[in-house]
This record gives structure tokens, sequence and C-alpha cells, in this order.
């Protein structure tokens, strides 16, 4: 084989190779003790929706991209990759490599519409939401600091609940996809971790609930109170916005990945929760939910 027939080959093997991992980091399910990282990663490239599969313009990355490469390589390259596979084929060596990789797309192209159909009846997304195992690792980091205005217009800071555990997570009110579960799986996970308390003791038992707005150009503090309305937020449960570079520098600060769509506005994001101990430190953060919240809020 010449060398430019071997490195069309090359080029091709190296397409789909690629191909192949971007659909496994977009399509693969995430266990709940999955590293943040991948979450985000998986969020800023494809977007998030509450079934756990790449929103709108995440498919399009997965579809396009690839489709230009190969366009590509075939305008460019297409007698000469014609010839190559051609010549692979006359030998019973290249012809069982060629089945394989005919065999791998296959199964891969299966296994990804397993994951949608799975994925469409949510049942993969209650599949993550598992107990943490035993070596879930603890964070124990001091939390940065907070201070956004509030649906009632008070500053929040976190020495308002010293002594406390807190539930800090992100959302924004536009979003209809992955926030609304969030905000529901927070809330249920703190309501349910309310215990009866005996008569020495005062005070709420619930953890404090703060949700840091995505969207502070949208969000803005004349907006809380409907959003507060809109999530159903009660008591010490408080959706926080501020100045947009407030907002901004906050999200950073706490390591939230994010990117916004400029023509729709929309944020792709990953779910996260952290849990603060009532030292103000976080002690935990998880991608899971009601079930891992709550687990994780009982090892504190």
């Amino acid at each position: 084989m010449r060398v430019r027939e071997a490195a069309v080959l090359t080029a091709l093997a190296t397409i789909l190779g690629l191909t192949a991992s971007l659909w496994a980091l977009a399509l693969w399910p995430l266990p709940t003790d999955a590293p943040l990282w991948l979450a985000r990663t998986r969020a800023v490239c494809f977007g998030t929706t509450s079934s756990g599969l790449p929103d709108a313009s995440g498919w399009l990355v997965m579809t396009v991209q690839p489709g230009i490469m190969l366009s590509i390589l075939v305008a460019g390259w297409g007698p000469a990759l014609a010839e190559s596979l051609r010549w692979v084929a006359r030998g019973a060596a290249g012809r069982a490599s060629l089945l394989a990789v005919a065999l791998s797309l296959a199964l891969g192209l299966a296994a990804a519409g397993w994951r949608v159909a799975r994925a469409s009846d949510r049942s993969s997304v209650a599949a993550v939401d598992e107990e943490p195992p035993a070596t879930y690792p603890r964070l124990d980091r001091p939390a940065p600091p907070l201070g956004l205005v509030d649906q009632r217009g008070l500053t929040v800071s976190l020495a308002r609940f010293s002594g406390r555990p807190v539930l800090v997570t992100f959302a924004y009110a536009h979003c209809q996809t992955v926030c609304p579960v969030i905000v529901h799986d927070v809330l249920t996970a703190r309501r349910a971790a309310g215990r009866p308390r005996s008569g020495a003791e005062r005070g709420p038992s619930s953890p404090p609930v703060l949700v840091v707005t995505l969207d502070p150009e949208r969000d803005v503090p004349a907006r809380l109170p409907a959003i507060a309305a809109q999530w159903k937020l009660e008591g010490e449960e408080l959706v926080l916005s501020g100045s947009v570079a407030a907002v901004e520098a906050t999200l950073n600060a706490w390591g939230v990945a994010r990117a916004r769509d400029p023509q729709t506005g929309d944020v792709a994001h990953p779910r996260l929760v952290y849990i603060l101990d009532g030292r103000g430190r976080i002690a935990y953060a998880t991608t899971g939910g009601v079930r891992a919240i709550t687990s994780l809020l009982g090892r504190l």
C-alpha cells in the first residue's frame, strides 16, 4: 500500500474513533459518584436535559461534526479512500477487520438507541439516583463566600446559617429541562431531612436551601419573588441573584461550569448540589438525586 492510501485509512480510523468517543462521552450513563469534572465536561459539550441525554445543540455536535470531517475526507481524498478500502478487502485479514469495524458500528448504534429508549421513560434518570457508597469522598474544604440577594430583598451570607447544614445548588428560571428536576430533588431532600426535635433543641431542623441563579441577565433581583413562587420555595428555601458581575464571580468561585447560548440564552450546566456542614465547609458535592442528597446529609 502506498503512503497516501495508508494516511487516508489512518484518517478514517481516527475520525471513527473520535466519533465513538464523542458518543460515549455524551450517552454513557454516569454513576452517582462520577467525578464532577466529567459531569461538567458533558454538560458544557452536549448540554443536559432532565432525561440525562444531550440537548438539541448536543445532538448537533454529535452528528454534524463527524459528518463534516467525513465529508472533507471524501471530498479531498475520495478516490484514494476507495482504493485503500478495496486493497484492505483483498485479503482475509482485511475483510475480517472491515467486518469487525462494521459490527462495532452496528453495536454502537444499537447501544445508543437502547440508551435513548431507556431515557425516554426516565428509568435511566432514576437509575443514577443511588445511595453513594461508603467510600464516597468527603471534600471538607472551605465554602466560597456568598453575598447575593434573595427573593425577600435580603443579602444572604453563609454566616446566617452558622452551625447548620446548608444545601447549595444552581439553576435558572427559563430552564425547562434539568433545572426543575434539580430544584425538586433538593427541596424533597431538604424536607425529608426534617425531624422532630426534643424540647431542649431549638430552631428549624431542615437545612436551608440556596439556589444560585445561572442566568443573572434575566433572573434579576426584581424577578426573584416570581421565581420563588414558580419553584414553590418556602421558608428558608431561597433563590439568589444580584448584578451580573456579582453572580458570575460567585459561580466562578464555586466552580460551576456553564456555557450560555448567545442566540437562545439557554445555559448548559451540570446538575450539581453542594452539601455544607455546620462549620460552613463543603462536606460533599453530588450530581445525584433525592436519595443521594439525603444519604449524604445523614453523614454530616
